[in-house]
């Protein structure tokens, strides 16, 4: 049995910089995970990413080693603007980041999240049991990925999400089906058709709405639409820059601005590899599907009722992330439904904190009370600066009590 003051679960960008944060701080915390794992084994290998450079990079508390520090020192190509940047510089980025500034990370697991009389009892993957008084959850979007019916309930074998597919060699000369609209559907289908696979693309959506390519803009164009770590636009601006007056703002608001803010869009860069390369079958839902003879049979719908079948060896379903609490199966039943919750997602005060006193949640889980800052990488430095600072202020508080 051991004991810590802060635990943080989850080593990608968020757990990372909050761990950074505290480090500088000289508060006492330990962190698990795998680094950058979800980066490095949930995302297909080739992606480029949506985000620009800039807005690409972990949070050390004082700014010391950007995306664009690394990758000047390594020689690589880099743009805050403009330059699209290699999953596999991020991701080489983020384990440079992790060595220095969170060197004590534990590549363990926790297995089981439970109450104890000085707040919280972890289970580790290694058989450690440890008592922690405060948790933070930093989890990210691995536990997340959605599958609607009738996706669902068909064998893995055939049917199966995005984020199961890091490698996609083993599609060349197979017939796959990819689902959605978004940049990962998008990126998915660029990368199956330059590796050989007859790939085709499915949408609900009638178009498919690709981010315009940057460039040279006016100081009136800037005035009407400031660039933000977001995109472009005043609106925007208020999500990126103050999720604190966001997190004021009435319960509805919040959910609907998450809801609809930055939906569907791929990379502009995406575009040239798949318009005319690959098939789109746009303005359908799938509304049947069915496992015969080792392949997929789909059954397509169109907004006027009208239906046709496609035939496939795997249907891919790039239908994104929800978050849910009840994925998080290794926190303990009693601790997630004293959870208070909306659309199954925790309510936060102002520093980030759940109605479980001592376990937080950031990232993706928090966008609900934060904005739509909280989806994204960008998010990070803002998520880690304002927790370390509440942490520090409760733990001085503690100490003179």
């Amino acid at each position: 049995m051991t004991r810590c003051n802060v635990a943080i679960i989850g080593a990608g960008p968020y757990g990372l910089s909050i761990a950074a944060h505290l480090q500088a701080r000289g508060i006492e915390y330990r962190i698990f995970g795998k680094p950058m794992d979800t980066w490095l084994t949930r995302m297909p290998k080739g992606m480029r990413l949506k985000s620009e450079g800039f807005a690409s990079s972990l949070s050390d508390a004082k700014s010391q080693f950007t995306l664009g520090d690394y990758c000047n020192g390594k020689r690589l190509p880099y743009a805050d603007i403009g330059l699209p940047v290699p999953l596999e510089t991020f991701t080489a980025y983020g384990l440079e980041f992790q060595k220095r500034f969170v060197p004590q990370l534990e590549d363990k697991l926790v297995t089981s999240l439970s109450r104890s009389s000085e707040g919280f009892q972890l289970r580790l993957s290694d058989g450690e049991t440890c008592l922690v008084q405060t948790v933070v959850l930093a989890v990210g979007l691995t536990h997340y990925s959605y599958m609607p019916a009738p996706f669902a309930d068909m064998p893995e074998e055939l049917v199966s999400h995005s984020s199961a597919h890091n490698d996609l060699d083993h599609f060349r000369g197979r017939t796959v089906a990819v689902v959605g609209s978004g940049s990962s559907a998008l990126d998915l289908a660029a990368l199956l058709h330059s590796a050989g696979t007859d790939v085709h693309l499915v949408a609900r959506h009638t178009t498919v709405k690709f981010h315009d390519p940057p460039r040279k803009r006016s100081l009136l164009d800037r005035m009407r639409a400031p660039n933000t770590g977001l995109a472009q636009g005043w609106n925007l601006v208020f999500y990126a820059k103050a999720p604190t007056l966001f997190h004021r703002m009435p319960e509805r608001y919040r959910l609907d601005v998450v809801r609809r803010t930055l939906g569907p869009a791929p990379g502009w860069f995406v575009k040239k590899d798949v318009v005319g390369k690959v098939p789109f079958h746009l303005g359908v839902n799938v509304s049947g599907l069915s496992a015969r003879d080792s392949r997929v049979h789909l059954e397509l719908t169109n907004r006027s009722g009208e239906r046709r079948p496609m035939v496939a060896d795997h249907v891919i379903a790039a239908t994104g992330y929800k978050v849910d609490l009840r994925r998080l199966t290794f926190i303990a039943p009693d601790i997630r439904s004293a959870i208070d919750q909306i659309d199954q997602t925790p309510i936060l005060s102002s520093h980030f904190e759940s109605s479980v006193s001592g376990l937080y949640f950031v990232g993706t889980s928090a966008a609900n009370s934060f904005g739509p800052l909280l989806r994204f990488a960008y998010g990070a430095a803002f998520a880690a600066a304002h927790l370390t600072k509440h942490l520090a202020r409760r733990s001085s508080i503690r100490k003179a009590a």
